[in-house]
């Protein structure tokens, strides 16, 4: 038996069966499920998830809820157009987060993931109050449904995340832990961030990669095992925060190459829980 369940990364569309299907096939039976399109945040998308993840057997773990809007995955477009940090979109990315919201509501789905982008470390940052309010507002609308927002980490240091959470000040928030983003963005090794924000987790992606160093551009995603996540540690540290989740394989890839790589990733999270 597994110490962790596994998971598998899938995107909401018409085929979404065909998906969960795929991640049956793997021999798991958990998915976060994505969305960037907005407008297929409806009823109807809503009732073919709820048929499809009944008939194949799938548990969908949390929803992760993207954006309208330019978004540049760099260090320097990232900063004007990633999240909630930029004013030019909050708002209508605040109403994208309610509405994704009441779209996990209709699939019975509790914790909500999204990025709020370069989370500003200056707590006196002009916009930074701005932000807390807006991520506010949305964590209170998921309140009353017994919903959860957790925040993906990468974009920010670890105790930025944690101060952000803590002066938001709700109950429902938490953290969608990427291991890889952490160094990808080049702000902290993963197994150390535990230290600070671990007893928020909960999600945790199943990604590996490497530092930046290009100051442009983030480092790179690799296979699991391939780059600096040291699983062993992390898994291990998980386990005695007492963390009871998914472990989420996300690889940003497509194509054969993605398919390999997540049957790779489940051999090699199987091995490092048989030490558990």
């Amino acid at each position: 038996m597994r110490k962790f369940k596994l998971g598998v990364m899938v995107y909401l569309n018409d085929n979404i069966k065909e998906e969960f299907a795929k991640v049956k096939d793997f021999g798991i039976e958990t998915c976060q499920l994505g969305c960037w399109n907005l407008d297929l945040l409806t009823e109807y998308y809503a009732e073919l998830v709820n048929e499809a993840k009944e008939e194949i057997g799938i548990e969908i773990t949390a929803f992760w809820c993207g954006w309208p809007g330019p978004r540049v995955w760099n260090f320097y477009e990232g900063q004007l157009t990633l999240g909630l940090i930029p004013e030019t979109y909050r708002y209508a990315r605040m109403e994208a987060l309610i509405k994704g919201g009441k779209f996990a509501k209709l699939i019975n789905v509790s914790h909500i993931i999204t990025h709020a982008g370069f989370i500003p470390e200056n707590p006196f940052d002009p916009n930074y109050q701005g932000v807390v309010t807006a991520l506010r507002h949305v964590a209170k609308s998921y309140h009353d449904d017994n919903q959860y927002l957790l925040f993906e980490t990468g974009q920010e240091t670890p105790i930025t995340l944690k101060r952000l959470i803590m002066d938001i000040n709700l109950p429902n928030l938490g953290i969608n832990l990427d291991p890889a983003n952490l160094l990808m963005y080049g702000k902290a090794n993963p197994v150390d961030a535990l230290d600070i924000f671990g007893e928020y987790v909960k999600g945790v992606h199943a990604k590996d990669g490497e530092y930046p160093t290009d100051p442009r551009y983030l480092g790179k995603e690799k296979p699991l095992g391939e780059g600096r996540v040291n699983f062993p540690n992390l898994l291990k540290k998980l386990d005695t925060l007492g963390y009871q989740g998914s472990l989420t394989i996300e690889r940003e890839i497509s194509g054969p190459e993605q398919m390999r790589d997540i049957k790779l990733a489940i051999k090699y999270l199987d091995e490092i829980m048989e030490s558990l």
